[in-house]
């Protein structure tokens, strides 16, 4: 074995055999020289045993979620089981490309405060494809208040486990719905360091019916108002706090709720009068236009609300 550091790759699942077995063939055939080991992490599911790999290079663990139901809980268990230097995010339903391991150590490598290295994604709904990569090689706090920065996806992450574990912190368990854990995830980790970012797309992310929230509504509108409320840090930059409570905004008019719908447009307007969510919203509110047809349209673009 090289004095390369090992990586433990955290991968949670539930009922998603094939596209999981796409998953953990894309970790294992990554070409890093140092130790690489998976922890499968079974939410609310059974686990599959056949799985199991333990070579002097590779490894899978299969284990099952001992923490809250959900995505949070059974990443956190998948972390808490790691015991790489490194510690990665894959969603059992994406893909690494090759050279995201060995591109990404070099360069967390090469910034001694660095702690998180992410990159770009390509984007695959309904067969199209969208590269998807963030210009910009350090992301401070600043710039993810602004924006969310939909590049910095989790199966993209990789984390050196000290600071993980004794800094950061665990994935937030309280999150309602455990919706936008990784955007919270992604604040307190900049709020320590900036992140380190390479402006290629490593990382297949696929969205579809069971990847994404496109139904939740409620789920959205309630998570993303406690977001706004655990970070007061959205009230000094408007075009971040206006995009979130677009959002908030979009979900309540997809939901129905056209007074609640109409009130946060006017928030969202007037914090930033050019914020498209906020006229996407009036339009739904307003039965111009169905949400799942902005939806559809954003997703074969790569992008989302």
């Amino acid at each position: 074995m090289t004095n390369l550091p090992s990586v433990t790759a955290v991968v949670p699942t539930r009922d998603r055999p094939e596209l999981l077995r796409a998953a953990l063939d894309a970790i294992l055939s990554q070409e890093y020289a140092g130790r690489v080991d998976v922890v499968v992490v079974y939410d609310q599911s059974t686990p599959d045993l056949t799985l199991e790999l333990d070579t002097p290079e590779r490894g899978v663990r299969v284990i099952t979620n001992t923490r809250t139901p959900g995505l949070a809980g059974a990443r956190n268990t998948g972390i808490l089981a790691a015991t790489g230097d490194l510690v990665a995010f894959c969603d059992d339903d994406d893909e690494w490309l090759p050279g995201k391991l060995a591109a990404q150590v070099a360069a967390l490598t090469a910034e001694p405060e660095g702690e998180f290295v992410s990159c770009g994604i390509r984007v695959s709904y309904d067969d199209r494809n969208v590269d998807r990569v963030l210009p910009r090689t350090r992301v401070p706090l600043s710039a993810l208040l602004r924006d969310r920065h939909t590049e910095l996806h989790p199966s993209t992450f990789l984390i050196r486990r000290g600071p993980l574990v004794d800094g950061i912190g665990l994935v937030d368990e309280e999150i309602p719905g455990s919706y936008a854990e990784d955007y919270e995830f992604l604040l307190r980790a900049a709020r320590r360091v900036p992140l380190v970012n390479l402006t290629v797309p490593y990382v297949v992310v696929r969205w579809h019916k069971r990847s994404y929230f496109a139904q939740r509504w409620e789920t959205i509108s309630t998570a993303l108002q406690w977001l706004l409320g655990r970070y007061p840090e959205f009230a000094t930059v408007p075009h971040g706090e206006a995009r979130v409570a677009g959002q908030i905004a979009f979900a309540q008019a997809a939901m129905g709720n056209r007074r609640d719908a109409v009130r946060w447009a006017r928030r969202t307007l007037a914090r930033n009068p050019r914020e498209p969510r906020a006229y996407l919203a009036l339009a739904v509110a307003t039965r111009a236009v169905h949400p799942d047809r902005v939806l559809r349209t954003l997703h074969k673009r790569g992008r989302g609300i």
